[in-house]
């Protein structure tokens, strides 16, 4: 009896403990406590095609209306959260000068599965687009930049709060699993927002942020 019941009790935990390793709650855990396995990306050709037409048309964006022609920061939604995904991108060279992980927003569900963007007010979600990178403050998050939406797919981005900041539970390098989430904000890891800081503050032009998938 004893031994069926220790059997019984087995089965049980060995079903919750698989039940729970697909749950959203699991996932979130994951990405904000438990440690990355490391893993090295090579960016596909698709995704390297659009870069390089993103950065043409940053180009033109750039000499058009007087934002720092040098370099620019280009985002691609469509790689996975633990692949380097956030750009600085050398618009003279037109090569990429340094790369890292950036979380997207979660939509305000506890977690959010793929991707899904809006510019609605309140949303919480990753809102696509250009913006112009606004004057640095300390808030909720430490140093972060206000972000001012240009389309009309991000122009709430000012009202809704949506600011380029730093979150230790983004990791420096990349990783197999996914990482956290924002609540729409381009999060990054606290060592890439040091990179940032760098070429914002020292530039003395606006910095255009784009934002595409």
């Amino acid at each position: 009896m004893k031994v069926l019941r220790f059997l019984l009790l087995a089965t049980v935990v060995v079903f919750a403990v698989s039940w729970f390793t697909h749950t959203k709650v699991w996932e979130k855990t994951k990405a904000l406590h438990l440690p990355k396995k490391e893993a090295i990306y090579s960016l596909n050709e698709k995704a390297a095609e659009k870069l390089e037409q993103k950065a043409e048309a940053a180009k033109k964006f750039v000499a058009q209306k007087g934002y720092n022609d040098n370099v620019c920061f280009l985002i691609d939604m469509t790689l996975a959260s633990g692949q380097n995904r956030f750009f600085i991108y050398n618009l003279k060279k037109d090569s990429i000068q340094s790369k890292a992980l950036v979380a997207h927003g979660n939509c305000f569900e506890y977690w959010l599965e793929g991707r899904r963007y809006s510019n609605v007010v309140g949303s919480g979600c990753t809102s696509l687009g250009k913006y112009k990178i606004g004057a640095s403050y300390t808030g909720k998050f430490g140093y972060s930049y206000k972000l001012h939406g240009l389309d009309s797919t991000n122009n709430n981005a000012f009202e809704r709060t949506v600011v380029l900041h730093a979150h230790s539970c983004v990791p420096d390098t990349e990783t197999n699993d996914e990482i956290c989430q924002s609540n729409g904000c381009p999060t990054v890891s606290p060592d890439f927002l040091k990179q940032l800081k760098t070429i914002i503050n020292g530039s003395k032009k606006p910095v255009l942020l784009w934002i595409y998938e």
